[in-house]
């Protein structure tokens, strides 16, 4: 495992991502439980994985108990990340953050992300929240998630410290918000977190045109007509790129990601087997012939 600097702390640069955990529209209870939960985090942690996002908002607070209880007598060893969505008036967001820390069981989460932007609150009176539960240590750092670049800046400014890192959605069949963010993360020396790295599974050939996942996938943007149709020429690079070094074409998807040093990446893992296979993208080092060729087949 490689790991990357944010802020204060070291972090995987494979994180693991836990939408999953108790949300009914990604299989809970069908697919897996608990107990695969329990053996998914171990695995995590011993291979080296210390980065675990959660948020209130994944199965209405479910994520972050299942989370807080596989983590129980292991918080040492974990970097923890939760989120607050809007609204986001600071009496709420203070209270959000007292019933998260609750339900992880812990006394203070490592970062702590607003999940949007709010257009209907000033960022000012938002901030204000962060930085009182930053100075009474409820929360180590603070970071953003679906901001633009100038919300960024302005998140920043406005709590007077870093905001160390800005969650959204970045894959190669979606890189605009790479290549509008990432000049100012090299800047400034903040943290792409990159969620749906893999694009729901859309770029390790289980998906395509004709065959969507039925869950919350299905509705959630990424298996537009556009993605399908490009996917297939994609996956032909990332498969041919992969054959080189003995790697799938997920793993060559997340290597590519992880080329820049300011970005990690969050995907979810249903199975012990998924996620080892995640985790081993960290050790792919493409070649630069390898990395422009990926570059050149998902520029748009």
């Amino acid at each position: 495992m490689k790991y990357l600097k944010m802020g204060s702390k070291q972090v995987s640069a494979i994180g693991l991502g836990t939408w999953q955990f108790g949300e009914p529209g990604w299989g809970w209870g069908k697919e897996f439980d608990n107990r695969e939960i329990e053996r998914i985090i171990d695995r995590a942690l011993e291979l080296g994985i210390n980065f675990f996002d959660t948020a209130a908002a994944y199965g209405s607070g479910r994520s972050e108990g299942i989370l807080g209880k596989a983590l129980r007598g292991r918080r040492e060893e974990a970097v923890i990340a939760t989120k607050v969505a809007p609204p986001l008036g600071p009496e709420y967001v203070m209270r959000a953050a007292e019933q998260s820390l609750r339900r992880l069981g812990v006394e203070n989460v490592d970062l702590y992300q607003l999940h949007a932007p709010d257009s209907q609150m000033p960022i000012s009176a938002t901030m204000h929240a962060m930085r009182q539960l930053v100075d009474g240590g409820q929360v180590h750092q603070v970071g953003v998630s679906n901001f633009g670049r100038e919300q960024w800046e302005e998140a920043e400014s406005a709590l007077g410290r870093p905001v160390i890192s800005n969650q959204v959605q970045y894959h190669l069949l979606e890189r605009h918000q790479g290549r509008s963010l990432l000049p100012y993360a090299r800047e400034q020396e903040r943290i792409i977190i990159a969620y749906s790295p893999l694009a729901q599974g859309l770029l390790g050939g289980k998906y395509g045109v004709g065959n969507v996942p039925q869950d919350l996938r299905a509705s959630f943007g990424i298996f537009n007509q556009d993605s399908l149709k490009r996917a297939p020429a994609v996956l032909e690079v990332l498969g041919e790129v992969g054959d080189h070094y003995g790697a799938t074409p997920a793993q060559v998807a997340l290597a590519w990601l992880l080329l820049d040093r300011q970005v990690m990446v969050i995907p979810g893992a249903r199975s012990v087997a998924q996620l080892e296979a995640n985790a081993a993208a960290a050790d792919l080092q493409l070649t630069p012939g390898d990395a422009m060729r990926i570059e050149q087949a998902t520029r748009v």
